[in-house]
C-alpha cells in the first residue's frame, strides 16, 4: 500500500487522474477495476473516479508496487533540464498565480522529441531559485504554459505557478475571455478588416492548408487585420486572433495575398532571401482580458491588458523601410 497526502496544487484535482500522476505505467483497466475493488480510498473510504481532492486529504492505494516508481515523487518533472539556458527569461508580468512571459524566436513553448530546451525549462527553474516550487514535494503538479506560439513566433505567453490557476486560465482561454494580438510584417498588403476562411492542419508535414469555403476536415478561421504601416512591398500589420488554429495567422495571411515575411513555410521564399530575414517577422504584442466570472481564481485580471513593451519587430520594419528593398521615400501610414 502507498499513501499520499494531497497538497495545494492537488486541491480540485479529479481522483483518477491523481492516481495516473502518481503511478507510472498504470493501464486504465485496471485504474478502474481498482475503483471497483475499492482498492483506492480517500481518508480510509471508499472513493470515485471523479471524487474532487481537497489539501490535506489522505490517498492510499493498494496497488501492485510494480506500478510505482522508486523516485516517482522526487523525479525531476519532464520539462525540467539541469543545463544553462541560451535564452534568458523575460517576465514581463507577474503575480502571485500568473506570469506573462516573453519567449524569443526558435526557443519551444514546451519541451518535444527533440531535448531542446523550452519556455517550460526555464519557467520551473526560475521558480525553484525563488523558492515557489519544490518538485519534490508536488505529486503531479508542475508549471506550465497556458498558450503556446509557433517555434519561430516571439512574443507574450502566459504561464501559470499553481494547479488553479493553470485550470482557470484554461477555462479563460477556452471559454474566450481572452483576447490575443500580434505585430507581423508582410509581404505584400493584406486587405484591413475581419476575414473568414478553412483551416485543415496536416500532422504529418505540421503543414496546414486554408480554403475560403467550408470542407471536409475544415475548421472556420477569423482573423483580424489592421495595417498600421506601408513602406514598399512590406507592411505592418496589427493581427486580432478571434480563433486560435495551427499556424492560423501565418496561412491566413498568405492565403489573403501578404504572407509573413521571413516565412519559410508559407512565406515569399525570394523576398525573405533579398532581406535576409532568419526567422518569420511575426511577435505576439498583447494579451487582453475581458470580463472574467466571480468564481474564477483569476477574476482579479478582468480588463487587464498586458502589453510587450517595444516589441523589436517594430525596429526590423523601420529597417526595411529605410533600405532599398522599400524603394525610394518615406514608409506611409494608414
Amino acid at each position: 500500500m502507498k499513501s499520499f497526502t494531497a497538497g495545494k496544487n492537488d486541491a480540485g484535482v479529479r481522483l483518477s487522474r491523481f492516481v495516473q500522476g502518481v503511478t507510472q505505467g498504470l493501464p486504465t483497466s485496471l485504474l478502474y477495476k481498482s475503483f471497483r475493488n475499492k482498492r483506492i480510498k480517500v481518508n480510509g473510504r471508499r472513493a470515485a473516479p471523479d471524487d474532487r481532492l481537497a489539501e490535506g486529504d489522505v490517498v492510499e492505494l493498494y496497488i501492485n508496487d510494480e506500478f510505482f516508481g522508486a523516485t516517482a515523487s522526487a523525479a525531476r518533472p519532464a520539462g525540467m533540464r539541469p543545463h544553462r539556458s541560451k535564452y534568458p527569461l523575460q517576465v514581463i508580468y507577474e503575480d502571485d498565480r500568473i506570469a506573462a512571459l516573453y519567449k524569443p524566436a526558435h526557443l519551444l513553448c514546451h519541451a518535444d522529441h527533440t531535448g531542446d530546451e523550452s519556455l517550460v525549462d526555464q519557467f520551473c527553474a526560475y521558480l525553484q531559485r525563488k523558492g515557489e516550487y519544490a518538485p519534490a514535494a508536488e505529486h503531479r503538479f508542475t508549471p506550465a504554459v497556458c498558450n503556446r506560439l509557433d517555434r519561430g513566433t516571439e512574443g507574450l505567453v502566459l504561464a501559470a505557478k499553481d494547479y488553479a490557476a493553470l485550470r482557470d486560465m484554461n477555462a479563460v482561454i477556452r471559454q474566450d475571455l481572452l483576447e490575443k494580438e500580434y505585430l507581423a510584417i508582410t509581404c505584400g498588403i493584406p486587405p484591413k478588416g475581419t476575414h473568414v476562411a478553412y483551416l485543415r492542419h496536416f500532422p504529418k508535414d505540421n503543414k496546414v492548408d486554408v480554403r475560403a469555403a467550408p470542407a471536409p476536415g475544415y475548421k472556420q478561421i477569423i482573423t483580424r487585420v489592421e495595417v498600421e504601416a506601408a513602406a514598399g512591398p512590406f507592411a505592418l500589420c496589427r493581427i486580432g486572433l478571434v480563433t486560435g488554429r495551427t499556424h492560423q495567422i501565418r496561412a491566413h495571411l498568405a492565403f489573403l495575398g501578404a504572407p509573413v515575411l521571413g516565412d519559410v513555410k508559407y512565406g515569399n521564399r525570394k523576398m525573405n532571401r533579398r532581406t535576409g530575414l532568419s526567422t518569420q517577422a511575426l511577435c505576439a504584442v498583447r494579451v487582453a482580458f475581458r470580463e472574467l466570472p466571480q468564481e474564477n481564481t483569476l477574476a482579479y485580471l478582468s480588463g487587464r491588458s498586458i502589453q510587450l513593451p517595444k516589441p523589436a519587430v517594430r525596429d526590423t520594419f523601420r529597417r526595411l523601410a529605410a533600405g532599398p528593398q522599400a524603394g525610394a521615400g518615406p514608409s506611409k501610414m494608414l
